[in-house]
């Protein structure tokens, strides 16, 4: 039987998780066992890789793992013999040596804390069976790669059945415990090759440390392995990562070998009741939602992504709000209602160190969308927010409304008209940011049609408890009525006052109008030019993974998102597909037929099921960032996407329910 290809991701709701795919060969520089947040949900550190790991018979010697080494060579021949594989409710690999024996791999991430549970089992008992693992170390910055070197430490601190490596200073200590015996053979293993890198055209070899071998008789019960982080380096806790591993709730002695076991089997039996979820798409979702400080943020993403305020805004829509974890929406625009600077709420919080970067202009009127969506929600499942909790969010509200009529960064500012204008050279601030050296790939200086969308649909939701802003909102009503709609092409300009030069244009065909009509409360044209806007963007733009962000047509669209990471962020937003579009599109697309129960019912075979049938492939169960323009339409870019899982989510469980789409 061969295995397909796919990714699998366990996270652990810190920022921290591991991941690989089914085959078990990993692909990315990202893929390894323990990669802890130090601190959360940032600064993440690769600490365990992967194993090299064989099981010895009366038969002879047969290996369960494969590596992929430079220059394309497989080794071992572990994936011959692997059978099976399943991702839920975390992944689990079947491996039939050529003697009969079966072997069963199991792993899973603890939630709340960065630990990684591992067992092998014989499926039937069998006498002499013997495995050995050896755990391939780095300690690098999960973007980096890792180089052979003199400073590795390979020396083992051992503590009961707890082995302990610290192989730089300033380094989280890896801890592992297990049920095995360990013997320190420290080894070199070179030349990893990470295929994915290679086609991103970014580093992708890498040199990997193994400090020893684990050996466990299988023949007397399932082998145990906790992989998990000591306190030290760059992260602080009350209690030590090891002894959340090893803690001891009843008196059984958790550094024995029998402690290990129980460990492994207690972290199995708490995820396995923590992860009963209404569909793979809630499971998914509740992998974005993680700790930051003493409240909770949105990963705009795994495995290279971290908090980013657009990325968030959009997401909780879906992640948060349509599947009623209200008092997590809460807390997450609680948490950011405290971040307005200027009018602006942060884009961006760095990998290192703690300042923000306000560089969008979108993110903050994004805020205010799921401010509204939050409220009302609240009021309809009688969700009850405190008084000082909904002043604090329309004071948020406000401060973002006034900082943007008064004007702020980048040139961010309401104009005479009503509409807000936005942009200077050399700053990419829609949420089509593609920036190669000193070139903004999409500058969309001006007045971008899906800002004035979210800019009047912000007023609009300030005015439920404001009468400030009205004739704001009826001014820039109009404006977009009038200045926007293209009548030579049956569609809506991309940005007019481009440059900020009144009345120059842009007719891109993008799919950024679709705001204008859905995915918004408040639709800013009428009936029969909405039916034109949903009807030119389905002609060419819709596909069965999202919307494309350029039409076909248009000069400068590219059909694959390939090549090294310049060329790739030139492609970014000039054909490749997204799929969060579809959200807004279903949206628009409903309400351009009045939203009955038929057109619900073919929307969800048109426009869902493809990305419902996408789960089972890419990053398993999620939704990817990206897809090529063109079919088969490859999915690209990160395959566990907070916004494309958001989106889905939100159709899913709003859009496309019985009732008003609207």
């Amino acid at each position: 039987m061969t295995v397909s290809t796919f990714e699998w991701l366990e996270a652990d709701g810190l920022g921290g998780f591991a991941s690989g795919t089914s085959t078990g060969v990993r692909t990315r520089r990202y893929h390894g066992l323990l990669l802890a947040a130090t601190p959360p949900p940032t600064g993440r550190m690769m600490l365990v890789n992967g194993l090299e790991a064989w099981v010895e018979t009366a038969s002879g010697r047969y290996a369960i793992s494969s590596q992929r080494y430079a220059p394309d060579v497989v080794h071992p021949d572990g994936g011959r013999r692997l059978t099976a594989f399943v991702n839920d409710p975390w992944p689990r690999w079947t491996f039939t040596l050529e003697d009969g024996t079966v072997v069963e791999h199991e792993l899973a991430v603890q939630h709340g804390a960065p630990v990684t549970a591992l067992t092998w089992r014989l499926k039937e008992p069998r006498a002499g069976v013997r495995l050995f693992v050896r755990p391939l170390v780095s300690g690098r910055d999960y973007h980096s790669t890792h180089h052979e070197n003199a400073s590795f430490r390979f020396e083992a601190a051992i503590d009961g059945q707890s082995v302990m490596w610290s192989p730089y200073d300033g380094l989280p200590t890896i801890v592992a415990l297990t049920n095995g015996t360990y013997t320190p053979q420290p080894e070199w293993y070179r030349n990893f090759q990470y295929d994915e890198e290679r086609t991103r055209g970014l580093d992708y070899v890498e040199d990997l440390a193994s400090p020893g071998l684990f050996a466990f008789d299988l023949s007397h019960g399932a082998a145990a392995m906790v992989l998990t982080t000591a306190e030290g380096g760059s992260r602080a806790t009350d209690r030590t990562d090891a002894q959340r591993a090893t803690d001891d709730t009843d008196d059984a002695d958790f550094t024995g070998r029998t402690g290990a076991a129980q460990r492994v089997e207690r972290i199995f039996a708490s995820e396995r009741q923590r992860r009963v979820f209404p569909s793979p798409l809630h499971r998914a979702a509740d992998s974005f939602l993680v700790q930051r400080g003493a409240g909770k943020t949105i990963l705009a993403g795994y495995p290279w992504f971290t908090d980013w305020g657009r990325d968030t805004f959009i997401a909780i829509r879906g992640l948060c709000i349509s599947t009623g974890r209200l008092a997590e929406a809460r807390d997450i625009l609680l948490a950011w209602s405290g971040a307005v600077s200027e009018g602006m709420l942060p884009n961006r919080f760095p990998d290192r160190g703690d300042a923000p970067e306000y560089n969008s202009v979108d993110a903050s009127l994004w805020y205010v969308i799921a401010v509204h969506d939050f409220l009302t929600a609240a009021a309809t499942l009688a969700f009850t927010v405190g008084e000082r909790e909904v002043t604090a969010l329309r004071s948020a509200v406000d401060a973002i409304l006034e900082g943007y009529a008064a004007g702020t960064r980048y040139g961010i500012r309401a104009d005479a008209d009503g509409l807000l204008a936005c942009g200077v050279p050399g700053v990419q601030l829609t949420w089509m940011d593609a920036k190669v050296g000193d070139w903004v790939v999409t500058p969309r200086t001006g007045k971008p049609v899906e800002i004035q969308a979210l800019w009047l649909n912000a007023l609009w939701v300030a005015g439920h408890w404001s009468g400030r802003w009205t004739h704001v909102l009826e001014d820039g009503t109009r404006a977009f009525g009038a200045r926007f709609w293209n009548e030579a092409r049956g569609y809506l300009f991309d940005v007019v006052d481009v440059d900020h030069q009144r009345g120059r244009t842009d007719d891109s065909f993008r799919p950024n109008q679709i705001l204008a009509v859905g995915g918004l409360p408040l639709s800013l044209v009428d009936d029969v030019c909405a039916r034109k806007v949903v009807a030119a963007v389905e002609s060419q733009l819709v596909t069965p993974m999202g919307l494309r962000s350029l039409a076909p047509e248009a000069p400068g669209y590219t059909a694959r998102y390939e090549g090294n990471g310049a060329e790739r962020d030139a492609r970014y937003h000039q054909g490749t597909v997204w799929p969060w579009l579809i959200g807004p599109f279903v949206e628009a697309w409903l309400r351009s037929r009045g939203g009955h129960g038929d057109a619900r019912r073919e929307a969800k075979r048109r426009f869902l099921a493809p990305l419902l049938e996408h789960l089972r492939h890419a990053g398993l169960g999620h939704v990817s960032e990206i897809a090529d323009a063109e079919p088969p339409h490859t999915p690209r870019g990160c395959p566990f996407q907070a916004w494309s899982v958001g989106e889905v989510l939100r159709l899913e469980r709003q859009v496309l329910k019985n009732g008003d789409p609207a």
